[in-house]
């Protein structure tokens, strides 16, 4: 059967479902989960980093350009994961161990290449699959695993296993033991990178914490500014404005310099957020009586980080489109200022117009008088000339008849003169 070829991105987006598959795991095994926040810069070297270790071990590396990796060591096994800003690499040892966290699978990598993995810890747990045992004594597991701290706890799988967590640093990596009751092995890797997850995606979100509460002194103070400017707006006169409109331009740039700088970690936190909660509704978890479940522990603390985070976007946000609003209010005050100004201009240009206009008209009559004046010497002096050649002509009385004929010649034509002048400016 023929049919039309395939788009070019169609082989890539069907895989993509299936890529990073969570490891097979078997109780018992100890296992050495990193986290290491990383930018786009250090992907070429964190590929080189995972070569050199599949190299020393006799292993074929991943190709370039690859975004999951998984391999067996001998020692140990290794699963390398790239995300967006981290990278994962789980290191798992198999077998039984009474003390799994005095000897963690950690222990088994080399020690050098560890110290020159690339980027910077956010996540560092060591954790322990366990086969079924009779219900521990949560006292006697806390002391002896977890330096006596308060346990979070549940029933996972909907009571296939059992999962303990203190949520604390021991000597710098977290710890959490689950015992196996009757999970598969790809249930057991399910779970145990489920409870992972939610860990590493819920510090990923706290990372907008700090940031939220660095700009919340200066939102206060942005909110005051804009305050004291929309107040001085009611009283303000045509002299103000200027003014006014240079500090709330001034205001508007600071907002959009912060909104462009921590748009994305705020958005990212939002993900992040959506995506610890959706790991713990994976976990299907059965309440341990006496025992906070990851649920519990985790809004408790993470929902009102978030909350806060997600006010002071808000409050970023608002605060931008209150600054635009007001900078347009004055910015049409500012243009209904200049048109009144202009009009006044136009005003004075027309009364300059019209005094040039009478100027005109009044040097147009004496022009008028002055050439007539000189036309009419001239018509005495042609009738003297007439008369002393035996004309019978009365000279005054010749010249006193030429003025008024004259005098209209002459003004028809500074009449004529003048709209061609106006005709050919126009």
């Amino acid at each position: 059967m023929r049919l039309p070829p395939d788009h070019p991105l169609r082989l890539a987006l069907n895989e993509e479902v299936h890529a990073r598959p969570p490891e097979a795991l078997s109780a018992p095994l100890r296992l050495t989960f990193l986290a290491l926040y990383s930018d786009a810069s250090l992907r070429q070297r964190e590929w080189e980093h995972v070569c050199e270790l599949a190299r020393r071990h006799g292993v074929a590396p991943p190709p370039e350009r690859a975004a999951h990796f998984s391999a067996d060591f001998g020692a140990f096994r290794l699963k390398w994961e790239r995300h967006s800003e981290f990278t994962r690499y789980k290191f798992i040892v198999a077998g039984p161990c009474p003390e799994p966290f005095l000897d963690p699978a950690l222990a088994a990598v080399p020690a050098d290449w560890l110290a020159g993995l690339p980027g910077s810890v956010m996540v560092a747990t060591h954790a322990a699959l366990l086969p079924d045992e009779p219900e521990p004594d949560l006292e006697q597991l806390a002391h002896r695993d977890f330096a006596g701290n308060v346990l979070v706890g549940a029933g996972v799988a909907g009571g296939a296993g059992t999962a303990y967590t203190d949520f604390r640093l021991h000597e710098g990596f977290g710890r959490l033991v689950v015992l196996d009751r009757g999970m598969t092995q790809r249930q057991s890797g399910r779970t145990m990178q489920r409870l992972l997850e939610i860990d590493t995606y819920r510090l990923m979100a706290l990372l907008a914490l700090p940031v939220a509460q660095g700009l919340t002194p200066w939102l206060n103070e942005a909110e005051r500014e804009l305050a004291r400017i929309t107040t001085s707006l009611v009283d303000s006169t045509e002299a103000d404005e200027p003014a006014l409109l240079d500090r709330l331009t001034d205001l508007e740039a600071q907002i959009e310099s912060r909104e462009a700088e921590h748009h994305y970690r705020f958005t990212a936190a939002d993900a992040y957020d959506g995506l610890v909660q959706r790991r713990i509704e994976e976990l299907r978890e059965v309440r341990i009586q006496g025992l906070q479940t990851f649920q519990e522990f985790t809004e408790r603390r993470l929902a009102p980080a978030m909350n806060t985070c997600r006010s002071v976007a808000q409050r970023l946000e608002s605060l931008s489109q209150r600054v635009a609003r007001a900078t347009q209010l004055l910015s049409t005050r500012v243009d209904v200022s200049r048109e009144r100004q202009n009009q006044q201009v136009l005003v004075s240009m027309n009364r300059r117009a019209e005094a040039q206009l009478r100027l005109q008209q009044t040097v147009e009559g004496l022009s008028v008088a002055a050439i007539t004046y000189y036309i009419v010497g001239l018509v005495a002096y042609a009738a003297k000339g007439l008369a002393a050649a035996g004309l019978p002509l009365d000279v005054e009385l010749a010249t006193a008849a030429s003025i008024p004929l004259v005098a209209l010649g002459v003004a028809l034509g500074v009449r004529r003169v003048r709209q061609r002048v106006t005709g050919a400016a126009h």
